[in-house]
């Protein structure tokens, strides 16, 4: 008599659910295990810019210019966030031409609690998708740390996130014209990585070298601070790739394995490079390592196993560094914060090396499969074809939008300024009053 009591009563409640769960906008759609995984991987992302990347950044820079890359960073997270929800999103992820998406879903336009992308709640999407909008502007920073003006920087993010990161967002994960091809980038090689390297690049050289580059040490003032903000990077970079999966499964499972294995081979690479060439490993060889080994695997990251990765993070730890070197000794070239021999390189090489290790024909080195009827050799074509239009739009854009707003606004600081550091000449604040 219990039993079938209990019966009627759940029937009771199954019913009554049919009718509430519409009016509290719940769907039979959403997976409620993939929604808690990328609701916590949103965080993570957004941990990876705030704290992470301002820590690591401001550490780098001298102790006059702290502040100021803290603010860059606070800044153009607040700026990414409303211009995503104003047309970033809409631009990147609705359905639009093969070049760019249209404006159906500008301020999110028929979005609402019950709206959903795959399985999980569209603003759980949007919302993931935009911490991948706010950290990619922000590694551009370390381009152009401690020479430029903040409104330069606020004018440039602003143009360059709906110029250039929406779309190629949109070439690559909106359907776009390298979707149709097969590109492989799991989370963000060309998307994030390239274009923020090439714009930091185009950044240094039209900027030009901060005072004294070449002629006297511009060393760190907190690798503490720097050490510090790369393990929340390290950490928040597990809901970057995994979270790219989109789903609590066995390929979130492997990306977070993978990425974690390439950043531990690209440090010990770098260092043990630093310790031949140097006879000491240095604490911000170490961290920058980690960084490019985490950068490299970026858009393998879905589609190799733990042997490919490796080997990835390897091979990220010797090109980035000979990179490093390269372009501040032989093309003299001042990207403060190596953010195109890191992050530009680094994005380069992990989208190409993907095309290889996502192979299921490579033993112990086997990745996921390639993309449907792909040899590596054609997945190859498309990779390289991927990582140029990339490399060049973002270039081409990226001068474009740095000559009007010097024509304009006015980008680099006057010399005294820059003597004087821009905590004060741009914030009237120091890091330090001790």
């Amino acid at each position: 008599m219990k039993i079938n009591r209990a019966r009627q009563l759940l029937r009771s409640l199954a019913v009554l659910m049919m009718f509430v769960a519409p009016q509290w906008g719940f769907s039979e759609e959403i997976n409620g295990a993939n929604t808690a995984w990328i609701l916590t991987s949103t965080a993570l992302v957004l941990f990876m810019t705030l704290p992470g990347l301002a820590l690591f950044y401001g550490g780098l820079v001298r102790s006059k210019n702290v502040l100021s890359v803290l603010m860059q960073c606070f800044s153009i997270t607040c700026l990414a966030s409303l211009l995503w929800v104003a047309v970033g999103y809409s631009m990147a992820f609705s359905e639009g031409t093969a070049f760019v998406g249209g404006l159906s879903k500008a301020f999110l336009a028929g979005v609402g609690e019950a709206s959903v992308s795959g399985d999980i709640p569209e603003t759980v999407f949007i919302m993931f998708q935009m911490t991948f909008a706010i950290i990619t502007p922000a590694l551009v920073v370390g381009g152009f740390a401690e020479r430029i003006r903040f409104s330069a920087v606020m004018a440039f993010s602003a143009l360059w996130l709906l110029a250039v990161y929406a779309p190629v967002t949109h070439w690559v994960w909106g359907g776009g014209w390298l979707a149709e091809m097969g590109l492989l980038d799991f989370a963000g090689g060309t998307v994030v990585h390239i274009t923020a390297g090439v714009a930091a690049l185009v950044a240094a050289i039209i900027l030009g070298k901060r005072q004294g580059f070449g002629q006297m040490a511009l060393p760190p003032h907190n690798l503490t601070m720097t050490f510090i903000g790369a393990g929340m990077l390290w950490v928040g970079w597990f809901g970057f790739n995994a979270g790219s999966a989109l789903a609590a499964d066995g390929n979130a499972g492997m990306a977070m394995l993978v990425t974690h294995l390439s950043a531990a081979a690209g440090c010990l690479t770098w260092s043990f490079i630093e310790w031949i060439r140097y006879g000491k490993p240095s604490a911000l060889g170490a961290v920058t390592g980690m960084v490019a080994g985490l950068g490299t695997i970026t858009p393998a990251s879905g589609y190799v196993g733990p042997a490919g990765a490796m080997v990835i993070g390897l091979s990220a730890g010797i090109v980035c560094f000979y990179c490093t070197l390269w372009l501040k000794q032989v093309f003299k070239i001042d990207d403060s914060l190596d953010v195109f021999p890191v992050h530009g390189v680094g994005g380069i090489l992990g989208t190409f090396m993907a095309g290889i290790f996502a192979s299921s024909e490579l033993g112990v080195f086997s990745g996921q499969g390639l993309a449907e009827g792909m040899t590596i050799l054609s997945q190859l074509k498309v990779q390289l074809i991927g990582i140029g239009a990339t490399f060049a739009y973002t270039a081409v854009v990226s001068l474009i939008l740095f000559y009007v707003i010097d024509k304009l606004i006015g980008l680099r600081v006057t010399a005294d300024e820059e003597a004087q550091g821009l905590d004060i000449t741009c914030h009237n604040e120091v890091g330090y009053d001790l």
